[in-house]
């Protein structure tokens, strides 16, 4: 198994649509395992998903990244330059990583670091002052990660169930 050295991080390409939509669904049906509060994909959307991020790949505001060993691509990272805030506040570039996944055969090697080390190289030339993402708070192994790499809670998102009354 890789150690981390011989992995390749590099942008996303055509090629990699079919590991892309994989790699997506596993992560949204992980995310759905640990909270069904969270958004359940619905049938096709891996591949809408992979699609859209390769007709992203020349948005001058958006990257991906794969992870690849051996050939095979065993992560992948999505982030983008976006303004967060309403214009009601001072403007500030933010980059946002979207999502982030390694497959469980190829983590604890550096690999998920790797890419976001690559994304906020690219968020730094852009000019980018800060990085968020959203973390599932069921998701300990994720928090975990972000706050190995420096990452702190701001906000907390809540939710209440409605029982379908209205008024």
């Amino acid at each position: 198994m890789a150690d981390g050295s011989d992995v390749i991080i590099r942008r996303v390409e055509p090629r990699d649509e079919e590991a892309i939509a994989r790699m997506w669904r596993t992560l949204s049906d992980y995310h759905v395992g640990l909270d069904r509060r969270l958004p359940v994909p619905t049938d096709g959307a891996a591949k809408q998903y992979a699609a859209r991020l390769l007709e992203q790949r020349d948005d001058p505001s958006t990257r991906a990244f794969v992870a690849e060993v051996d050939g095979q691509v065993v992560g992948y990272l999505l982030g983008a330059v976006i303004d967060l805030q309403s214009d009601l506040f001072e403007y500030v570039d933010t980059g946002f990583i979207a999502d982030i996944y390694v497959d469980p055969g190829h983590r604890r090697r550096g690999i998920a670091r790797r890419l976001v080390e690559t994304i906020n190289g690219w968020f730094a030339d852009e000019g980018v002052r800060h990085v968020e993402w959203q973390a599932a708070v069921a998701n300990a192994d994720a928090i975990h990660f972000w706050e190995a790499l420096g990452g702190r809670a701001i906000t907390v998102r809540m939710r209440v169930e409605l029982d379908g009354r209205t008024g």
